[in-house]
């Protein structure tokens, strides 16, 4: 790795001054971040609409542990990598509207499921749809921005999950509390649907930055071969591995929790409590992406220490937010991990782009995502519901505070995952200035 990939070129300060000027960047940026909250909508509607869901269609912990993370993140970490590989060659804009439309089709069709086959089934190819959005979003994102702004750009990408809370998912609970959970999925579907079409005819593919050779195809298994003899990346996707796990249990398992050991209600979830997480999350992303885009420029290793800081913190807010009955002491906790269980993305996928080729810059986001989601989302919601089941006839509902304790430990692990990948990014660093001289 070249000094390039870690501190960007002062040449490029004048040009990062005016990414934020420019309107088609601003409407660019912008409506990807809408396009991935309605990705993060789709997905976490189960997770907040869970005890409804569970009570209507009869369905286990276990069952809906395995719907809420196999059934979707099968397909959506498997096509990941091969979409990121046409998205490298071909119309990223094309790509995304497709996959938005086809997910918000089938976000519609699972208001109308009857069991939880069916249910599966939807969240199977909801799951092939979403897996067109992340990378694919980054990449453009990634030549609409100049290196020196990516952390801060892609942490307002990174709202995404922040902006669900504050203005869809209680609009969601509004509407399932009024009018039932089945057609709270036809509203988030139907219009996820319009907006598919309105950002086809409104946002252009962006130029290349750098130029034919990113059209150049790139067989899938030498872009990865490519990507991990990186040390540093390697142990960059463990610990996305285990913040994946953590971020997909508590996304799925939170407002079961609430309900089920605080008393609140689904409603009392959606319209009080999530708003609140949302608005501390948005603070605690953009924070993260502004601290690791300032310190980055000084020491690159920044870019990981910050994410990696905010993941550990996470461990003991868990703890305090799980186990704690004293109302100070847990609204506490909950507040401090809403403000930074996401906050680790955006420097995390900078980090990642910046230690691929340009390329296959898109297939190592994907990767990234492969990584989060089909480890991350298939044990961690799994997980906590297997041991719910489990622990349920010793501790009743009270078992999922302790079924959730390995939240906890996945964001320990993932931080220091990252600690670790920012010492070997900067080791390989050295090393190319020593053969370079």
């Amino acid at each position: 790795m070249n000094d390039e990939q870690i501190v960007p070129k002062d040449g490029e300060g004048s040009a990062s001054a005016r990414d934020f000027r420019d309107p088609t960047v601003v409407w660019s940026l912008g409506f990807l971040t809408i396009i991935s909250t309605f990705n993060y909508l789709d997905r976490s509607l189960l997770g907040l609409l869970l005890p409804l869901i569970k009570a209507d269609l009869d369905l286990s912990d276990t069952a809906l542990g395995l719907i809420s993370g196999l059934a979707f993140a099968l397909f959506y970490s498997v096509l990941s990598i091969p979409i990121a590989g046409y998205a490298d060659r071909y119309s990223r804009r094309n790509i995304i509207a497709i996959g938005f439309g086809f997910w918000s089709f089938m976000t519609a069709m699972t208001g109308y499921v009857t069991n939880g086959l069916q249910m599966a089934f939807c969240r199977f190819l909801m799951g092939a749809g979403e897996a067109a959005g992340l990378a694919p979003s980054q990449s453009m994102i990634s030549d609409k921005i100049s290196k020196p702004r990516r952390p801060l750009a892609l942490a307002i990408f990174s709202t995404a999950s922040a902006i669900d809370s504050i203005c869809f998912l209680p609009l969601a609970a509004w509407f399932a509390g009024i009018y039932g959970w089945r057609f709270t999925f036809h509203v988030a579907g139907y219009c996820g649907l319009a907006m598919a079409a309105l950002f086809f005819f409104t946002v252009k593919e962006p130029a290349r930055k750098s130029g034919p050779k990113t059209i150049e195809k790139v067989p899938l298994w030498e872009a990865f071969t490519t990507l991990w003899r990186s040390p540093a990346y390697r142990v960059m996707m463990a610990g996305v591995s285990f913040m994946g796990g953590s971020l997909y249990a508590a996304g799925t398992w939170t407002t079961a929790l609430l309900t089920r050991v605080h008393g609140l209600t689904v409603t009392e979830v959606g319209v009080y409590v999530t708003p609140i997480r949302g608005v501390v999350g948005i603070v605690g992303i953009v924070a993260c992406g502004w601290l690791a885009d300032r310190l980055g420029r000084i020491d690159g290793r920044w870019r990981y220490r910050v994410p990696a800081i905010a993941s550990i913190i996470l461990t003991p807010a868990y703890v305090a937010f799980l186990l704690s009955d004293v109302p100070a002491i847990w609204v506490t906790g909950m507040l401090v991990t809403a403000g930074l269980y996401s906050a680790f993305q955006g420097p995390t996928f900078a980090a990642t782009i910046a230690l691929s080729p340009d390329r296959i810059k898109t297939v190592a986001v994907a990767i990234n995502i492969f990584f989060t989601g089909l480890i991350g989302q298939i044990i961690g919601p799994l997980m906590v519901g297997v041991l719910n089941d489990y622990l349920a006839p010793s501790y009743g509902d009270l078992a999922i505070r302790y079924s959730m304790l390995t939240v906890a430990a996945c964001t320990l692990l993932g931080g220091l995952c990252f600690l670790w990948a920012g010492q070997l990014a900067h080791k390989a660093e050295k090393q190319g200035r020593a053969v370079a001289a």
